[in-house]
């Protein structure tokens, strides 16, 4: 869909057909959040980790969101939300714009005896709840950040700049 600059989107083949022709980031965004409807939501859902700084970023893309488009704009990080919000998010009305945003693991600890790290956890239980959104139908796209520090800063850069 587009890759450029550390920072990936991916969307299944009915999301994709929404965004057709966005060449970078910013477009991406913009035909994404063009779908946002009266009565819509916004949720913004990191499968990063959770810091101060993560936090801040997120939560100015939530108010440019919501000042921008009138829509009501969640946070979550997962998967800490998917015992709660993410049930709503999956099984209520057809009413949430989904931003799911991941990244590489900046500190990978391997699980005591298997053969694989909690940052693959974290992945597989991102891409699970990414594959009930589009299942049930929902206006959902995948960010992957190769660096979620500078990927934050230009993702929150592209939303702002999306929304004018």
């Amino acid at each position: 869909m587009f890759s450029g600059n550390g920072v990936a989107v991916y969307a299944d083949a009915e999301n994709a057909k929404a965004l057709a022709g966005a060449k970078t980031l910013e477009d991406v965004l913009k035909a994404h959040f063009k779908r946002i409807g009266k009565g819509d939501y916004v949720a913004l859902v990191g499968f990063i980790e959770r810091n101060a700084a993560h936090a801040a970023e997120f939560n100015a893309m939530r108010a440019a969101l919501r000042d921008a488009t009138g829509a009501a704009a969640c946070l979550g990080f997962g998967p800490r939300f998917l015992h709660s919000t993410g049930q709503a998010y999956k099984g209520g009305p057809l009413s949430g714009v989904f931003v799911q945003v991941t990244g590489k693991a900046k500190n990978d600890v391997a699980v005591p005896g298997r053969g694989y790290t909690f940052g693959a956890v974290i992945a597989a239980q991102a891409a699970g709840d990414l594959g009930v959104l589009v299942e049930r139908g929902r206006r959902a796209v995948r960010i992957h950040l190769d660096n979620v520090d500078e990927g934050l800063v230009a993702l929150r850069r592209a939303v702002e700049a999306a929304v004018k």
